[in-house]
């Protein structure tokens, strides 16, 4: 193997970067941990900093840029759209948000997808799963009301289940549902009703989901928490215990949904017999323009009245636009194909590296383009060195790289990346021994 050099050192970058830099940590709150560059633009898989440097990028602004940098169709269709109209407010009804609903809800229904049938825009998937915990909580209240045929409302039944190392958001409701202290320490208390059990944990279910939950709330596949993937039994159980009790069944596919498994929704792998009520979307909707969603049943959406929730900006013309054409071509054969064979040849170079590196990688999990590689120690290093020559990975939790690259991604592409990465790796296990 050809040894991949530092060709993208953080320290050689261009001089306006550490002037920008300086000004920024001058003038902006800062909570996140960056690298000292500053990215320019992009094209495809790869992105460019402000010394020309071109980057492979498998993280994809975190699943979001699913039909990668600088799309050309995205910008034509947001252009022409900018010259129309951006925002009206949801005081007024505009023609792409009701495009963009119809092309979601019948897309998901006839491709094997869960019965949707109304939808609700937001600007991002924090926003959409709040909005779906307050939907759980009028139907908690509506189902007690209903069952005891009074007018008397159900104020008990307002739990909320989550998993173990799930990512649902930093607003309160979600983060309420994000069992991280890291994230959850500062902010205490959180928001009342809600509970977190262990994942694919089938043993207690009716201990956990009973007469008081309104709503459980699961990754099909967990993105932040490491890549782990619920297996069907953990789902029939707890479609079968929701039916009992009449709780809502949420699926977050915000990350791991539109295309990234290789079928439109994550959901799709599961039978069709444990579907979800309602399904919260956003990271690549609309390819980096902010824009979120829940989609329901048609049972969930009954309860919904005038007045129950809102967003002056939600389901605006311009992002509704540029998910029109990014939903559109997301859900292609085409499309679907190469993110089955990329990401198959992906999975299977990375666990040549389990075999070849035992010590320091353990297993590969995940399905299409959201893969992690499971460290046996902390791989933040991993990030670096990858980056210094010329590769953006991304971590996620539990000592994994989660790779979650553009579903555009070409078997050169990934053949590069893939050449790279084993570098890193074994200059990691260098470093690390």
């Amino acid at each position: 193997m050809t040894e991949q050099k530092v060709t993208h050192a953080d320290s050689e970058t261009a001089p306006i970067t550490a002037q920008l830099l300086a000004k920024q940590a001058k003038y902006t709150i800062n909570t996140y941990l960056r690298p000292p560059i500053i990215f320019s633009h992009g094209k495809g898989c790869h992105v460019y900093d402000l010394a020309d440097r071109e980057y492979l990028d498998f993280s994809a602004g975190i699943a979001v840029n699913a039909l990668g940098h600088s799309d050309p169709e995205v910008a034509r269709v947001v252009y022409e759209q900018a010259l129309k109209l951006v925002h009206l407010s949801n005081l007024y009804n505009n023609e792409h948000a009701v495009e963009l609903a119809e092309l979601l809800v019948e897309s998901t229904r006839s491709g094997g997808g869960f019965e949707a049938s109304k939808i609700f825009f937001t600007n991002s998937g924090t926003e959409a799963n709040e909005g779906a915990f307050k939907f759980a909580r009028k139907w908690g209240k509506y189902v007690g009301k209903k069952n005891n045929n009074t007018n008397e409302l159900n104020m008990n039944k307002y739990g909320v289940v989550s998993f173990s190392n799930a990512f649902h958001g930093r607003s309160f409701g979600s983060l309420s549902a994000t069992p991280s202290p890291k994230y959850q320490s500062p902010f205490t208390p959180m928001v009342p009703g809600f509970v977190t059990v262990p994942y694919n944990d089938i043993s207690n279910i009716n201990e956990y989901v009973n007469d008081g939950t309104c709503a459980v709330i699961v990754e099909p596949i967990q993105g932040e928490g490491g890549v782990w993937e619920a297996t069907v039994p953990f789902i029939e159980a707890l479609r079968k215990r929701c039916n009992e009790v009449e709780a809502l069944l949420i699926f977050d596919e915000i990350q791991c949904g539109l295309g990234r498994t290789g079928k439109l929704w994550a959901h799709q792998h599961y039978p069709k017999s444990c579907h979800p009520d309602i399904l919260t979307l956003a990271k690549p909707l609309a390819n980096g323009i902010p824009i979120g969603a829940i989609m329901t049943t048609q049972r969930v959406a009954d309860i919904i009245t005038i007045g129950d929730h809102g967003t002056t900006f939600g389901g605006n013309p311009l992002a509704c636009r540029a998910a029109l054409s990014v939903v559109s071509r997301i859900n292609t054969p085409e499309l679907l194909t190469n993110v089955n064979n990329v990401g198959s040849y992906l999975k299977s170079s990375f666990e040549k590296l389990v075999n070849k590196y035992p010590s320091l990688i353990t297993t590969v999990r995940g399905r299409g383009l959201i893969l992690g590689i499971q460290f046996t120690k902390d791989p933040s290093g991993m990030v670096k060195l990858a980056r210094e020559r010329g590769l953006l990975i991304i971590t996620a939790g539990n000592n994994t790289v989660r790779i979650i690259p553009p579903l555009i991604l070409t078997r050169e592409e990934a053949e590069k990346g893939v050449t790279i990465l084993e570098e890193c790796v074994k200059i990691f296990e260098k470093e690390s021994n």
